[in-house]
């Protein structure tokens, strides 16, 4: 599965959810939310055409261990991943399903060791945080080869654009005002 270019919307509330769903958004990111409502909610995304990337460190009740994982691939069925944790990355790839490992840009070891890291576990795409950064955003790209997705501390259009200009493929951003929906 390919990502759209541009922006890509992050719900963070059942409400918005409800609005992405009746709109012409191709992704869905879920952000936060209980596992619980977890299966019912890609359910409906996938009744309405849309496909569902789920951030597996913010679902409340699932654990990041073997059996959450299967228990994620196997009944909810989700179209991708997001995840900090290379284990999530190569099991999602393992099931052939979308991964994306998120990228903190915290230092130059942090950002040193998880470029190595990458390279090994070869996600699909990488989210770096914050995206507001363009000369990491092209670094990350030269240097690994994969797609980026740049979020975190993305506030207005002129963010969106730097993020896109300095080669960035999609960005990820809870905020609705920059969705592209009616």
């Amino acid at each position: 599965m390919e990502l759209p270019k541009g922006v890509l919307s992050a719900v963070k509330s059942i409400k918005h959810f409800e609005q992405l769903l009746e709109s012409d958004e191709e992704v869905i990111i879920l952000l936060e939310t209980r596992l619980s409502l977890l299966p019912k909610l890609v359910r409906k995304a996938r009744k309405h055409g849309k496909k569902i990337l789920v951030h597996t460190d913010l679902i409340q009740g699932l654990k990041n261990d073997d059996y959450g994982l299967e228990f994620l691939f196997h009944e909810v069925k989700p179209h991708g991943v997001i995840s900090t944790r290379s284990n999530v990355i190569t099991a999602a790839k393992r099931h052939n399903i979308l991964a994306v490992q998120r990228l903190f840009l915290i230092d130059s070891q942090a950002l040193d060791r998880n470029v190595a890291i990458m390279k090994k576990t070869q996600p699909d795409y990488v989210e770096v945080l914050p995206g507001l950064i363009p000369s990491f955003i092209s670094e990350i790209k030269e240097e690994l080869g994969i797609p980026i997705i740049a979020g975190g501390l993305i506030r207005t259009k002129e963010d969106v654009q730097l993020a896109l200009s300095a080669g960035a493929h999609a960005v990820s951003t809870s905020r609705k005002e920059l969705w592209e929906i009616e």
